[in-house]
């Protein structure tokens, strides 16, 4: 198993993962026209974020995104962690635990200074994974306007 930035070949199998994320999330439809355009532009623009892939060999099977902002709170660099997902049959191993830590690890090397992610509020898996992994619920509440 390999981690590494996702680059333009990788986005149909991409595009694919996050078919099955946006079917589990409430807020989101699949649409692969715009999933693979989204994904285009992150690639082709590190200042705005960087995919990981998680490799089983020529398999992509995992993806996190990694979007970045500036926060002055903290006066510096911070990451919106979007779109974490392994393929269901790659799960159960620790592969969602390593392609987190991956994540975290390289948005330190970016100068990240804090991560923040949103997940579905009734998915206490997800809730209790990332608890695990660090992550705390905040006291702030999220607020969308769609255009």
């Amino acid at each position: 198993m390999v981690i590494e930035t996702a680059n333009q070949a990788d986005i149909p199998h991409l595009a694919d993962l996050l078919t099955i994320l946006f079917t589990q999330e409430a807020d989101f439809q699949p649409d692969t026209a715009k999933q693979a355009e989204g994904l285009r532009q992150i690639i082709e623009n590190p200042q705005i974020g960087h995919i990981l892939v998680m490799r089983h060999g020529k398999t992509v099977s995992g993806m996190v995104n990694l979007l970045y902002t500036i926060s002055t709170a903290l006066g510096g660099r911070v990451a919106i962690l979007e779109d974490m997902i392994v393929h269901p049959d790659h799960r159960d191993g620790g592969a969602g635990s390593l392609l987190l830590d991956a994540a975290k690890e390289f948005a330190k090397r970016q100068g990240c200074l804090r991560i923040t992610l949103l997940t579905d509020d009734i998915n206490s898996a997800a809730i209790r994974f990332y608890e695990r992994h660090g992550f705390r619920r905040s006291a702030m509440t999220p607020l969308r306007l769609v255009f």
